[in-house]
């Protein structure tokens, strides 16, 4: 019975890792166009409006979709960790990246933001508990040097440091912590209310923003660019969501968060397809090592832990034995062990 139940509990869990590195390869491949349509839309909208309007934007779908399923409100608790979501997610990344790339390339950007899923990885360990072997660090680090090596080989790394850069590193920084809080959370509520309701969260601090930027840049745009700002607001931050967060909370943080190694190919991708940019053979073999590596980080076992209050809450008790007790014909009884 034992084994049965060993079995179909390893059948579980394989299923869920499946299915959750499916969906994060949806929410990634949702991402990968965000760079280059912000990049698209900072040519014409103001930065702030294009950060805060398109939480507005994602918002109003925010609101239907809860109203439509019924979902119940978040506890206190939730609420307090869906503020950390929303700081990271649905602010920080869109605010920083889009007054990085005012004077930096989506392809400058990928570089970057290569950073985040070993940024996803950290916030792991330190918000979701989660314990990765040491095999799924060494295969982070050669996705990420694999990528770094094609975007130096691809002419995409140039120019000094900057303060585009900071504020790039900041949004990898929100982001990386977004996406930890936000996987975990989406055990709990689902993928899609996780988001839902760090939108509905943010509309206080999004809509007085959008409202100001608006008055004191007034929207005008053509038609490309309103198509590049609807994508930001229905993809990158709502739709992409529903999959990145059920990915997370499926197959683990660290372990889905790495599929993110392949946005910047992706991304780069994109702009061949968009803008007629040629493939090399180096973006070929880079895309493969990166897979090489990704499949690597699937397959090796995160190790959960507890918070350490949580951890004493549900401590295994264990029996301690106490001292022979003397009967009253002068025999020694066998003490009764004592649970701690």
């Amino acid at each position: 019975m034992r084994d049965q139940s060993s079995a179909t509990a390893h059948r579980t869990v394989t299923a869920g890792r499946a299915s959750g590195l499916a969906l994060g390869t949806l929410g990634v491949l949702a991402f990968s166009m965000s760079l280059p349509a912000t990049r698209v839309a900072v040519q014409q909208l103001d930065p702030w409006f294009i950060a805060f309007g398109r939480a507005v934007g994602a918002t109003l779908l925010a609101w239907a979709y809860l109203r439509i399923t019924g979902a119940p409100r978040p506890t206190g608790d939730q609420w307090r960790r869906l503020s950390v979501v929303a700081i990271g997610v649905v602010v920080g990344f869109p605010l920083f990246t889009s007054l990085a790339l005012l004077t930096q390339t989506s392809a400058h950007g990928a570089v970057v933001i290569t950073v985040l899923p070993a940024m996803t990885a950290v916030f792991a360990v330190l918000r979701a508990g989660e314990r990765p072997p040491p095999l799924f660090w060494v295969a982070s680090a050669a996705g990420l040097l694999a990528v770094l090596g094609f975007l130096a080989a691809s002419g995409a790394v140039h120019g000094k440091f900057s303060v585009a850069d900071v504020f790039l590193l900041a949004a990898v920084l929100l982001c990386g912590l977004g996406y930890a809080e936000g996987g975990v959370l989406a055990r709990e509520l689902g993928g899609a209310r996780t988001i839902c309701w760090a939108l509905l969260l943010s509309l206080p601090v999004t809509l007085p923003v959008t409202i100001v930027a608006a008055v004191a840049a007034p929207p005008r745009a053509d038609a490309v660019t309103w198509s590049a700002f609807g994508y930001l607001t229905v993809v990158s931050m709502f739709l992409g969501f529903f999959a990145w967060y059920a990915g997370l909370a499926r197959g683990g943080v660290a372990q889905v968060g790495q599929v993110q190694l392949a946005q910047p190919v992706l991304t780069l991708a994109w702009s061949a397809l968009l803008l007629g940019e040629a493939v090399t053979p180096a973006s070929i073999a880079a895309a493969l090592v990166v897979l090489a590596c990704v499949v690597l980080i699937q397959r090796t076992r995160t190790r959960p832990t507890l918070p350490a209050d949580r951890a004493r809450r549900t401590r295994v008790r264990r029996a301690v034995p106490t001292a022979p007790v003397r009967r009253a014909d002068g025999a020694d009884e066998a003490p009764s062990p004592v649970l701690r």
